[in-house]
């Protein structure tokens, strides 16, 4: 075995959850900003507008290769050195996008982005390796939000720097920040790892035992479909929600429909509590409530077109029960293998993206041949089923 310093929390400043929490956000929504941007993109570089949608989809799929090609590797090598090289690299792969002279070298570099955007789960997976198992929940609990807000608000970040300073201006405003944050980690984080590994673990090995734990692990299993299903309903609406609030009826421009992100916000910062629950066993209490709420959420939000405080009230409280599960989900996978986080959390974020790529493309579809209610219905219908999974396999894992 490789023998490592444990890392204690306890010699940080207090606030390192809050920077792991920023620093993952400001890492996830590299992959989003492109969506309230295509139009511009698509005029300035003279990409078909019937096509620009790939500037997304490529981004998408390399952070899925991200997710069980790179997060493992927080199991196998320094997790500082895997953090800081990763955010260096994604700097310069900002920078790049920012300087595209063509789509090719656009999507090239998007593709990179996406990629290295991962490093949000390798700091999730870190941070409950720092903290103590009194506290694991709590502390995941909020650099999770900080991933879900970072989600929630690229649009509106986007939308504002662009208007401000062209879609270009987005990216190179990433980019210094991400340089900012390297200095800031480089600060903090500990400079020995926290967890033993095997020493002769190569890296092959290391990505069969993540396809092992995917067998092996019940949790996993179940805890991953949970996630599949709320992040589909997550994607259902966020992806189809422009269309109907940019139609004559509202004619909302696409900063003021990326405001609608920060009361998703409001829904995020609530469900922290969340964690906590999970710290004291009330894991599945937690999750079958949240997912009720899930169910729930969906009839104000099918109001959206008589009522813009219906959609509101959906939104935060979608947030909320979202956030609420996929915290509780990686509170219980966290504490079954301490040894293997970074791997559980990237076979547990495969199913997030899958999820995420359903909802995006069947709720577009809805949308253009049935309307906002087919949306709504299929949002509520992958609620209902999320909750009907929970219930019939809440006794197999422990809360």
């Amino acid at each position: 075995m490789k023998n490592h310093s444990i890392a204690s929390a306890a010699n940080f400043p207090r606030y390192w959850p809050l920077i792991f929490a920023v620093a993952s956000g400001m890492s996830v929504a590299n992959i989003y900003y492109a969506q309230p941007l295509l139009e511009a993109i698509s005029i300035d570089l003279s990409m078909p507008a019937s096509t620009i949608g790939i500037v997304v989809t490529v981004t998408q799929i390399f952070y899925a290769f991200g997710l069980a090609l790179l997060v493992p590797l927080g199991d196998l090598v320094n997790r500082r050195k895997l953090i800081i090289s990763q955010l260096l690299l994604s700097a310069a792969a900002l920078a790049a996008v920012g300087f595209s002279p063509s789509g090719i070298t656009l999507l090239a570099s998007m593709a990179v982005v996406g990629l290295l955007a991962v490093i949000t789960q390798t700091l999730v997976a870190f941070a409950s390796t720092l903290a103590s198992p009194a506290e694991r929940g709590r502390v995941v609990g909020l650099v999770t939000s900080g991933i879900v807000i970072g989600i929630l608000l690229a649009r509106t970040f986007a939308g504002i720097v662009s208007d401000l300073g062209g879609w270009r201006a987005v990216y190179w405003s990433s980019a210094v920040v991400t340089l900012l944050m390297v200095g800031l980690l480089s600060r903090i984080l500990p400079r020995n790892e926290a967890v033993a590994v095997p020493a002769s673990l190569s890296y092959g090995q290391l990505l069969k035992s993540l396809f092992r734990l995917f067998v092996e692990e019940r949790i996993l299993q179940i805890r991953g479909v949970l996630a599949l299903l709320i992040f589909t309903a997550f994607s259902t609406l966020w992806t189809s929600l422009v269309l109907p609030l940019s139609e004559p009826h509202y004619s909302l421009s696409n900063t003021q429909i990326g405001l609608f992100g920060l009361f998703g916000v409001a829904g995020a910062l609530a469900a922290v509590q969340a964690g906590r629950l999970a710290d004291r066993g009330r894991g599945q209490r937690t999750t079958g409530v949240a997912l009720a709420l899930l169910l729930v959420s969906w009839l104000p939000i099918s109001f959206t077109d008589q009522s813009l405080i219906a959609l509101i009230i959906g939104i935060i409280v979608l947030d909320l029960a979202v956030q609420a599960v996929h915290v509780t989900n990686q509170s219980l996978i966290f504490a079954k293998k301490p040894e293997a986080r970074s791997r559980l959390t990237g076979g547990y974020m495969i199913f997030y993206s899958i999820g995420s790529a359903l909802g995006s493309i069947a709720s577009t579809y809805l949308y253009a041949h049935y309307g906002w209610y087919a949306v709504c219905l299929l949002g509520a219908g992958v609620s209902a089923l999320a909750l009907g999974f929970w219930w019939m396999t809440r006794r197999m894992t422990a809360s």
